[in-house]
């Protein structure tokens, strides 16, 4: 199984710091094409043909998306790339700012073009401050080029908030606002920013948009499968020989990716998507990478059979319980429930009842949270007690043991059994 690197293909040939480089590798011209001989609502027709979906794990249709703030009324419209990229184990988006901001760049020139923005914002992760002078020198440079006659890019930087990755909690953040999610309807190419028609993608699906321009969406959608077209970034972490960024066409199986790539050996299960991602054994490790089955935001995490499934779970949700706004009561409370229950599994301290808790405390979540991270929260503890029950159930039936032993009395018979 070998990589298939096109959105990665100026990594490591480009110099990221001079933009001669990249005009040497058929730099900007995507977007003189889209300029030249294009209209605007052509682009959006050639995106939504080449099949592009949002590569920041929701995966909706961009051309789609375009096509409605493109028809939105508004005396201005705003263009977003989310680069916050907090999701746990995933780093794809910081590789192709480091390694090729000028497709970046020219992917947000002609999306602005196509939905008819003059101002665009780079929300930048607080973590990533250190990409900032790269950043900043390539917006320059690409002025200069007069890529950006017609458009103006601020570079706003976040203070690390993983929920400001969630795109209505990110424009609040840009107004100046708490960080929380907003109610919807209205969504964002209608009402966004400041209450004008909003785009909101991500650093790799823009960097796609140049690829398409230049190469036509019938080169595009031949790759991939049928819900699923092009290629994705995958961020490998975990218990594995060779972690690392991968480019493998949509539908490649996850062994692929996993055992024959990023060599991982002793496979006890795989989390797939992040945080809220999906929990596969290893008895899945066959199933294709793509939107219909399992996908998210490109995070791989991979754990060998010498992990805790019981300890793996109670981070996780750990982790989600710190960063939930707290704004809606069904993911405020519901996580509150799932980290009390899986406290006590950790802790020795588990009661008959406990897996029971923690599944009906998934489905008010899932259902009637305010934003994805309270309607994926229940994703890895569903998995993992479908799949991994046996660990937990064990867990507590040690809690049980040990309770029963801490009631024998100094005669050494359980107070149970004491006739007296």
């Amino acid at each position: 199984m070998s990589e298939k690197r096109i959105l990665t293909e100026n990594c490591g040939l480009i110099d990221p710091k001079d933009i001669n480089t990249y005009l040497a590798k058929q730099g900007l011209q995507a977007w003189r094409k889209a300029r030249k001989t294009m209209t605007p609502q052509q682009v959006i027709e050639e995106i939504k043909r080449a099949g592009l979906r949002g590569r920041g794990g929701a995966g909706f249709p961009c051309g789609l998306k375009w096509e409605l703030a493109g028809r939105a009324e508004g005396e201005k419209k705003y263009l977003i790339c989310n680069a916050d990229e907090g999701e746990v184990g995933t780093f794809k988006d910081r590789f192709l700012i480091q390694n090729d901001p000028f497709s970046l760049l020219e992917g947000m020139a002609i999306s602005a073009f196509a939905i008819g923005a003059e101002k665009a914002f780079i929300y930048l992760r607080a973590e990533y401050r250190y990409l900032l002078e790269g950043l900043r020198n390539a917006l320059r440079q690409a002025e200069d080029s007069g890529l950006l006659e017609e458009l103006d890019i601020e570079i706003r930087e976040g203070a690390g908030a993983y929920i400001c990755g969630e795109e209505s909690a990110l424009m609040n953040s840009i107004e100046g606002k708490r960080g929380e999610a907003r109610f919807r309807p209205p969504f964002p190419p209608v009402n966004g920013l400041f209450g004008f028609p909003t785009i909101i993608n991500n650093v790799e699906t823009l960097a796609n948009v140049p690829l398409i321009i230049r190469n036509g969406a019938d080169w595009y959608s031949r790759m991939g499968t049928k819900e699923s077209k092009g290629t994705k970034l995958f961020c490998v972490s975990g218990d594995v020989s060779r972690p690392g960024i991968y480019e493998l066409e949509m539908g490649s199986s996850l062994k692929d990716l996993v055992i024959g790539l990023a060599g991982g050996e002793d496979v006890m299960m795989v989390q797939v998507g992040g945080s809220t991602g999906r929990v596969l054994p290893f008895s899945m490790i066959d199933i294709p990478l793509a939107y219909e089955s399992v996908l998210g935001s490109g995070a791989v995490i991979v754990f060998d059979h010498s992990r805790d499934m019981v300890d793996f779970l109670y981070r996780t949700i750990e982790f989600l319980n710190e960063e939930s706004c707290g704004l809606c009561t069904p993911c405020r409370e519901g996580i509150e429930c799932l980290i009390e229950v899986l406290d006590r599994l950790v802790n020795g301290e588990g009661v008959q009842g406990d897996l029971e808790i923690l599944e009906v405390s998934c489905a008010p979540m899932a259902s009637a949270s305010l934003c994805g991270l309270g309607q994926s929260a229940p994703t890895p503890v569903r998995d993992s007690l479908q799949y991994f029950r046996e660990a937990f159930a064990g867990r507590i039936s040690q809690s049980v043991l040990l309770r029963s032993l801490k009631s024998i009395p100094s005669s050494g018979k359980p107070a149970s059994y004491n006739q007296d």
